[in-house]
C-alpha cells in the first residue's frame, strides 16, 4: 500500500496577462450542481479581490439551450463554432454521459488541445476528453460512476478515486461540491491562500479539500451484486472501526475460512484483508483530524489503535504526513506551494492576510450577494 498523498507531475499553466478566461462547455443532462460549484469561487474571486481576476462563459455544441439534469434549460453565450479563444476549457458533465457526449463535443476539444491551454472536466466530464485522447497517461477524476466507464474504454487513461486531480495542464474533479475545492485550489495558487480562504468563509465552507482527499465509493457498486459475501465483511469492517474484528472471526461471521477470506480481497480488492481494515481505520482518523477538535489520543483509540505512538507511525506510513501535520493542513500547504512555483509570474500579485480580511469585510457590507458587473474583454 502506498501512501495516499501522491504527488503529481508540475502543472504547467499559462498565466493570462489579463483575466484568466474560462469556458464551459456544457453536455446534455450537465449536472446543475457541478456548474455552479466550478462558477461561483470565480464570481466571488472577483467580488472580494475588487478586480476581474477571472471572466467565464458557456459555450454549448449548437449554440442552443442545453438541458440540465434537474431539467433546467440553460442557455449558452457561443457554440463550439463561434467560441472566443480561452485559457481555460472545462467540459461539464452529468448522467448518461456516453450519450451526452457527441462527436461535436469531441471535435471541438480536439481542436483546442493544439492551443496551449488548460482542459479539464468535472462530474463525468473526462469522459469528452479521453474520447478525444486528450487525458492519455495523465491522472484524473472523475464521478465514481464514471470511473469504471473511463477505465474500460481508455486504459491509457490514469484513473484514480481523488475528489479532484491536477495533472500538468489538465484539471478534473467528481461530482457534488468537489469542484468548489478544485477551483479554490488553482485560486489560491494564483492569488494567494487568503482569498481562496476568504471565498470559504463566504460560502460557508469550513474546510477545503485537496488532492489527497478520496470520493466516497460505495462497495456495492464497485463490486455489483456477485461478491456478496465480501461487500458483508466490508460493512462489518465499517461497523467496528473502535474494535476492530479478528480475520478469523469475520471469515466465521461470513460463513466462509480464513483462506476464502483472503482470496475474495485479493481477487477483488487487490489487497490482504488487514490492510484493507487498515485504510478503513486510517481514512476514518483523517476525518476525525480534519472535521474535529479531538484529540490525536482519543482519535487514536477511536479508531482501534492501541497506542497513540503505533497510531502516528501508521498514519505517516500510509498518509505521507503525520496526524498533527494533517490536522494543521501541512500538506495542503506544501501542495499549493508547489503549485504556485511553477507558475512563471503572478499578474495580480499575492493577497496578503490583511488585504483578505478586508475584502472579505467589504463584501460582507454590500446590499445584495451579487457580484460587481464588469464588462468582459474577449480582445
Amino acid at each position: 500500500m502506498q501512501p495516499y498523498a501522491t504527488d503529481l507531475n508540475r502543472p504547467t499553466f499559462k498565466v493570462a496577462a489579463g483575466p484568466t478566461r474560462i469556458g464551459f462547455l456544457l453536455l446534455e443532462n450537465f449536472t446543475m450542481m457541478a456548474l455552479a460549484t466550478a462558477v461561483e469561487p470565480l464570481r466571488m474571486a472577483n467580488q472580494l479581490s475588487g478586480r476581474e481576476l477571472y471572466e467565464w462563459h458557456l459555450v454549448s455544441a449548437t449554440g442552443r439551450a442545453v438541458q440540465a439534469s434537474d431539467g433546467i434549460p440553460v442557455v449558452p453565450e457561443f457554440s463550439t463554432q463561434n467560441a472566443p479563444e480561452f485559457d481555460t476549457l472545462i467540459v461539464v458533465g452529468g448522467v448518461n454521459i456516453v450519450q451526452s457526449c457527441r462527436k461535436a463535443e469531441v471535435d471541438y476539444v480536439s481542436s483546442l488541445a493544439r492551443k496551449e491551454m488548460v482542459l479539464g472536466g468535472i462530474c463525468t466530464g473526462a469522459l469528452a476528453l479521453a474520447a478525444a485522447k486528450l487525458l492519455d497517461g495523465y491522472s484524473v477524476s472523475a464521478h465514481w460512476e464514471c470511473i469504471a466507464s473511463l477505465k474500460e474504454r481508455y486504459p491509457n487513461v490514469n484513473c484514480n478515486t481523488r475528489l479532484f486531480t491536477v495533472d500538468r495542464d489538465r484539471i478534473t474533479a467528481s461530482g457534488g461540491t468537489a469542484p468548489l475545492d478544485m477551483m479554490l485550489y488553482l485560486i489560491s495558487a494564483q492569488h494567494g491562500a487568503a482569498l481562496s480562504n476568504a471565498i470559504s468563509e463566504m460560502f460557508v465552507y469550513d474546510r477545503m479539500r485537496n488532492q489527497a482527499d478520496q470520493q466516497r465509493i460505495p462497495l456495492r457498486h464497485l463490486l455489483s451484486s456477485a461478491q456478496p459475501k465480501l461487500v458483508e465483511i466490508v460493512e462489518l469492517m465499517e461497523a467496528n472501526i473502535e474494535e476492530p474484528i479478528e480475520l478469523e472471526d469475520l471469515a466465521s461471521f461470513a460463513g466462509i475460512s480464513r483462506r476464502q477470506l483472503e482470496r475474495l480481497f485479493h481477487n477483488y480488492l487487490d489487497c490482504t484483508p488487514s490492510r484493507y481494515y487498515l485504510k478503513l481505520r486510517l481514512e476514518r482518523a483523517k476525518q476525525l483530524l480534519k472535521q474535529t477538535t479531538m484529540p490525536v489520543i482519543e482519535i487514536s483509540t477511536a479508531c482501534g489503535f492501541v497506542s497513540t505512538p503505533h497510531f502516528s507511525r501508521c498514519y505517516r506510513k500510509y498518509m505521507g504526513v503525520s496526524p498533527r501535520e494533517e490536522r494543521m493542513g501541512t500538506w495542503n500547504d506544501n501542495a499549493d506551494n508547489r503549485f504556485a512555483a511553477a507558475m512563471d509570474e503572478q499578474p495580480f500579485g499575492l493577497l496578503d492576510d490583511n488585504q483578505g480580511r478586508n475584502s472579505l469585510m467589504a463584501a460582507r457590507f454590500e446590499p445584495s450577494f451579487g457580484s460587481v458587473k464588469l464588462e468582459p474583454s474577449l480582445n
